[in-house]
Parts: structure tokens; sequence; C-alpha cells
């Protein structure tokens, strides 16, 4: 396993949306032991595969010591009714938090490394990281989704500091 580098804003690889992984060789099989070992640790709760310069379709999650991951996650379902406003970071704008509005409930289905499905769902947190993450892997950032006016701030200070 490898500890891998988090790629940050202005990168172009945040902004493309990630190819499905159509094949599970060594070289997923890799990426996931990788973005397993990225994610366990203090303050990360998800961290999907472009973040770490791979554009294919993995995220991995570290909520409330459940760590796990999914291969080609979609998200299937969402509350239509409830939704979450709180503080929301990402390792690829880093030390920066904005509030977001999100569903309070989320689910995505996919696969594991043996193609069988898999289905992942959660409230609050879980549901935030699992929003947040699919958004990477449509090439989205979390700042993507601040109102009009909170944007404009978080992209003041991201030019300051990146």
């Amino acid at each position: 396993m490898a500890f891998r580098d988090i790629r940050i804003v202005g990168d172009p690889v945040l902004r493309t949306p990630c190819a499905p992984i159509t094949e599970v060789d060594a070289r997923v099989k890799q990426l996931v032991e990788d973005l397993l070992e990225t994610v366990d640790h203090e303050g990360r709760a998800g961290l999907a595969a472009n973040q770490i310069g791979v554009s294919l379709r993995a995220f991995s999650w570290n909520i409330d010591g459940d760590i796990g991951y999914v291969l080609n996650p979609k998200l299937v379902d969402t509350s239509e009714d409830e939704f979450q406003d709180g503080e929301e970071g990402c390792l690829s704008v880093p030390e920066l938090w904005f509030p977001t509005e999100r569903a309070w409930y989320a689910r995505v289905e996919g696969t594991d490394l043996d193609g069988k499905k898999i289905e992942v769902e959660g409230e609050g947190l879980m549901a935030r990281a699992l929003q947040h993450e699919v958004d990477h892997l449509d090439g989205m950032l979390y700042i993507d989704r601040l109102d009009r006016a909170t944007r404009k701030k978080a992209m003041k200070e991201i030019r300051e500091r990146f």
C-alpha cells in the first residue's frame, strides 16, 4: 500500500470526469489499496481516485471508524425533502470550509473488487461524504455548489492561497 499525495484545486484532473472501471486488474487493486491507506488518517472523511491523480470512478470513505471503498459508484437516491446545512471542506481545497447544502440522506450503488454489487448509504456526515465523492468523480468540487456570495468569497480565498 502507498500513502498518496493529494491533488490541489487548480489541477485539471480534479475537473475531469472519471472513466468507469471496466476491468479489475492489478492497477485497480493497487488503486483501492492506495485509496484505503490514504483516507485512513484523522480528519479524512473520503477520497476520490482523481484526488490522487487517477481518473477512474472509485472512492474510499472513513466515517466514524468505518473505512471502505466502492468502484463505479452512482448516486441513486437522496432525501428530497430533508437537507443539511453545514461547513464542508475538501482535501483538495485544504484548510478552507464553507457552508454547503446537501441532502440529509444518500445512497450509492457500485461494485467491489470481486464485481459484486454493493450499496452504501447513510445520513448526516456519511450522506455528505457520499455526495461529495461522487461529485469529485464527475469533475466537480464542493465549491461549485456554494451559493453565489459564498462562492465569490471562496474563490477569493483560493486565489490568495493557491
